[in-house]
């Protein structure tokens, strides 16, 4: 009987470590069945996945309906996808749809930049020479829901990661004061707003 109890709690320990193995490996790429219609880029605005990426998990092959693909894992995190769409919406309230698309291209390309933090949620909460890097985390507009046109342009720009003109700012002539940003090289001009490097 001993010998059974100690099996039990032995079986009992060998699940716990294989299950919090599990659930600390990265998520594996799923299969996804192509519908009538839909490209490359549809698909990869549609998951918020970066085109590059989804056409060499599947070799560029010829999408056809009904065959099934491989969806590569998003690099950017359903709960950080959220916060972008948040501070898409603060930023760009009506503005029009490529500049949202263009505010989020700003904080990726921010992240993989050496001048700022390495993570979405640190630029976007970054803080330099004592003030916040975007005015809606100042004054608590990031807290409100995105709306789904932000979250369909932050799902863009992780489907154009990699493509651009390397914007790392955005401003808006009219309001802006600071000397230094009018100063940086303009990438686009998109309604009231410029990008800039």
């Amino acid at each position: 009987m001993n010998k059974f109890k100690k099996l039990i709690v032995a079986a009992g320990l060998m699940l716990s470590i294989s299950s919090f193995t599990l659930t600390n490996q990265t998520e594996a790429a799923t299969t996804y069945t192509v519908k009538s219609g839909q490209t490359y880029w549809k698909i990869a605005t549609g998951f918020g996945i970066p085109l590059n990426s989804l056409m060499s998990a599947n070799n560029s092959k010829p999408l056809i309906a009904g065959q099934n693909i491989t969806l590569p894992n998003s690099p950017i995190s359903a709960a950080d996808k959220d916060l972008m769409a948040r501070l898409v919406r603060a930023e760009a309230v009506g503005e029009p749809y490529a500049g949202k698309v263009a505010v989020a291209v700003v904080i990726l390309n921010r992240v993989k930049s050496d001048q700022f933090p390495n993570s979405v949620r640190g630029v976007i909460y970054q803080i330099s020479n004592g003030y916040y890097a975007f005015t809606p985390v100042a004054n608590g507009e990031i807290n409100k829901p995105a709306d789904a046109e932000s979250k369909r342009a932050v799902n863009e720009a992780i489907a154009l990661m990699g493509k651009g003109g390397g914007s790392l700012f955005f401003y808006n002539p009219d309001t802006s004061t600071n000397s230094w940003i009018l100063s940086r090289p303009v990438t686009a001009r998109i309604g009231n707003h410029v990008f800039a490097r």
